[in-house]
């Protein structure tokens, strides 16, 4: 008995310290590298990502403009895996409907995403958290 509530409390006490995983909230595009080339962020527009729980949203903005989103989709962390579906594309994108399967890492407000497209490009792209 005494076994079974130590057990018991030991769940719960873990339990309590988990924490569900999501990107949510606002990430701004920093810069990548991409099949072994450095780019950094586009100075005259900015590429954000809203993320929520489940899904996610990119716009393109400048500073005349208001954002005109381009691409959408769906998420899922699971382990040190981002796996993104795209739903919508404002252009014509191999990738709809397709998972997607990136290296994830979120270190303090940045996130890194690590994959390789369809196309076999090595990507590795930086976002910073803005909200």
């Amino acid at each position: 008995m005494k076994r079974l509530t130590i057990a018991l409390l030991l769940i719960i006490v873990a339990s309590a310290f988990s924490v569900e995983k999501t990107l949510k909230g606002t990430w701004e595009y920093l810069g990548g590298i991409y099949n072994g080339k450095k780019e950094v962020a586009p100075t005259d527009y900015t590429l954000q990502r809203k993320y929520t729980d489940t899904t996610f949203e990119a716009f393109g903005t400048d500073s005349a403009n208001k954002p005109e989103k381009f691409e959408a989709g769906n998420y899922t962390l699971k382990s040190d895996t981002c796996i993104e579906t795209e739903t919508y594309s404002s252009q014509p994108s191999k990738l709809m409907g397709i998972p997607m399967h990136y290296l994830y890492e979120v270190r303090n407000d940045s996130l890194i995403l690590k994959g390789k497209l369809p196309s076999g490009m090595v990507v590795e792209e930086y976002w910073k958290k803005v909200k």
